[in-house]
């Protein structure tokens, strides 16, 4: 089992940045490769960043690009989601999430741990 804590989530305006973190406990960090999705009101889950187990490879969805960055600090268990010039559509309550799979990066069905999730609100 893989415990993940989601945090950093806030209230803040566009063009603001944010930092989410999310805590990992239970078995080997380093096994897993670690992602972000996100849901907003209304809409299915999406996909947002996945980092590999020993953090050299990246993967985000296009309308973040250029915006947010995920890293991770494997002597830490933590895994970030650096979110910069944030705008009202990237409001959503947002997870973490932790796989061993190599397949499916971006599908969610991938994943076998979740954090609690965290909301992130953008005011226009």
């Amino acid at each position: 089992q893989v415990q993940l804590v989601d945090s950093g989530g806030g209230l803040v305006q566009a063009g603001d940045s944010l930092r989410l973190s999310c805590a990992a406990s239970g078995r080997t960090f380093s096994d897993y490769a670690m992602a972000w999705f996100r849901q907003a009101p209304g809409k299915e889950r999406e996909f947002v960043a996945r980092i590999s187990k020993g953090g050299g490879v990246t993967l985000c969805v296009d309308s973040v690009k250029g915006r947010f960055t995920i890293s991770r600090d494997n002597a830490k268990n933590m895994v970030y989601l650096q979110m910069n010039s944030l705008k009202p559509e990237d409001t959503a309550v947002y997870y973490c999430a932790a796989t061993q799979q190599l397949e499916n990066r971006t599908n969610g069905a991938s994943y076998d741990y979740w954090g609690q999730g965290t909301q992130v609100t953008v005011s226009s």
